[in-house]
């Protein structure tokens, strides 16, 4: 559960926490904190799943890779799991997650391929096939073809 205090840091870094050398003591000074509390409050957070993660999300485009898609997989739910890890610890796959299927969609696994050309990309969803050999059943990829903008969870204002 989170206080007033938790929402007031949740809210100041919503958009992303400053890019400073020290990012959390501005936060405390946004806020008339301690740099250790914020700190130790965003630890606590995270412990509690309240917050899952901080990271830093460069803009693939600009760094060349502009090749970019969605491979979805359908594997055996009895090695989905440990599958999903090989995959997601490829250093080229920004993110990857296990969602159940839906009804005409029988893709379980998900793995974002980022590439400077969509040729690297095709060779890159090879090596995951080969990953997954026969416990892979389908497979496909959904190209981008833009830029979306991506921002994390917004709180509600109070009041």
């Amino acid at each position: 559960m989170i206080d007033a205090t938790d929402r007031r840091i949740l809210s100041a870094t919503q958009g992303g926490l400053p890019l400073v050398p020290a990012p959390y003591g501005e936060v405390a000074g946004w806020l008339g904190l301690k740099e250790s509390e914020v700190i130790a409050r965003f630890e606590r957070m995270m412990k509690e799943g309240i917050v899952r993660r901080i990271a830093i999300a460069p803009n693939h485009y600009a760094l060349g890779m502009i090749a970019n898609g969605m491979s979805v997989w359908d594997v055996d739910d009895a090695h989905a799991e440990t599958l999903g890890e090989k995959v997601g610890a490829l250093d080229f796959v920004s993110h990857s997650y296990l969602r159940p299927r839906a009804k005409g969609w029988p893709y379980n696994l998900f793995a974002m391929i980022h590439g400077p050309n969509r040729e690297a990309v095709e060779a890159h969803r090879g090596e995951i096939a080969d990953i997954l050999g026969d416990a892979c059943r389908e497979r496909d990829i959904l190209y981008s073809t833009r830029i979306l903008k991506k921002t994390g969870m917004r709180l509600k204002k109070e009041g």
